[in-house]
């Protein structure tokens, strides 16, 4: 990928710099302008009747000339109704990629004086949600696929035997033996066949080498046109970490971040919106340059639906205990 922020194989280019991304984003205006580049490169279309003719009106909108429809360009993205400017938004999705252990919605607070961390929290939630994109590629190739566990400590029970913890399903690109691809990690109910295959078929392509334990929810993926390998973790000699290493490298990864940038705290309502973010930067970790994972954040969330959340009292309770 070419990291150069002025590339013409990159568009719009993006800041390289803090003093560039003041310059560039002045105003409300400067930033709708660049969404306006991210949401319509080829010129306006008008989303309901797709039309692609019209004229901007006096409030900065345009009006779609086939069905004469109102249309801003933070309509139907996750900037849609709000109330917090455009400029704050886009310097919370500066901070947020230019952080590499991610941010708390109480640091983000006190960065923009907003008056309140429901703010703050709603901010960074929708910003998460935008960090997978609609319609993304599937992981191709030899992919290597497990399962983890993720929240409190759990007593008595071993392996695929817990009870309380949440369980989320990983599959991870091997391109050598230490060199690892794109992640793609999702909750799942349980392990059996049933939430195990769908979360395979929507992760990996068909006819992708999957390499998996021997746990018999991985049946049938033949069937479904996939090269199999099963390995037999407890004959083969080796502990788990090393039969499949890169998707334990992952899971230790994933829970390092957790209990480094959220204290370990994990509800069921925020935890696919933390594994989003999980996988956004660890898909964008040998980028260069960090304006560019503001770039590719901007280009998701205008292709993002808007949606209503509210933080949980635990996420509350891990930004009390930061200050």
């Amino acid at each position: 990928m070419v990291d150069d922020p002025k590339s013409p194989e990159i568009y719009p280019p993006y800041p390289a710099t803090w003093q560039e991304f003041s310059s560039w984003f002045r105003d409300d205006p400067s930033c709708a302008a660049y969404l306006e580049q991210l949401r319509w490169p080829a010129g306006f279309v008008c989303p309901k009747c797709e039309g692609a003719k019209g004229w901007r009106t006096a409030d900065g909108r345009w009006s779609c000339t086939g069905c004469a429809r109102k249309v801003s360009v933070t309509s139907g993205t996750i900037f849609d109704g709000s109330r917090i400017s455009l400029r704050e938004w886009f310097a919370a999705a500066w901070y947020m990629t230019n952080q590499k252990q991610g941010v708390s919605a109480l640091g983000l607070q006190r960065l923009l004086g907003l008056g309140s961390y429901q703010t703050a929290w709603t901010i960074l939630r929708k910003l998460r949600t935008a960090m997978v994109r609609p319609g993304r590629d599937r992981l191709r190739g030899f992919v290597e696929i497990d399962e983890t566990y993720v929240g409190g400590i759990e007593h008595g029970t071993r392996g695929r035997g817990t009870e309380c913890k949440f369980i989320v399903a990983i599959a991870i690109e091997v391109l050598s033996p230490k060199g690892y691809g794109r992640v793609r990690l999702d909750r799942i109910e349980d392990v059996s066949g049933e939430s195990l295959i769908p979360f395979v078929c929507a992760a990996v392509e068909i006819a992708s080498e999957v390499r998996t334990d021997e746990w018999k929810g991985y049946n049938g993926l033949e069937k479904l046109g996939y090269s199999h390998h099963r390995i037999n973790v407890s004959q083969s000699g080796d502990p788990a970490h090393v039969s499949l290493p890169a998707v334990h490298t992952v899971a230790s990864l994933l829970k390092r971040w957790l209990l480094g940038t959220h204290q370990g705290s994990v509800t069921a309502e925020h935890l696919d919106a933390y594994l989003d973010e999980f996988a956004f930067r660890f898909n964008r970790r040998h980028s260069r340059q960090r304006g560019l994972l503001f770039l590719r954040l901007l280009q998701h969330a205008v292709v993002t639906p808007p949606s209503r959340f509210r933080p949980s009292r635990a996420e509350k309770q891990v930004d009390d205990h930061n200050r």
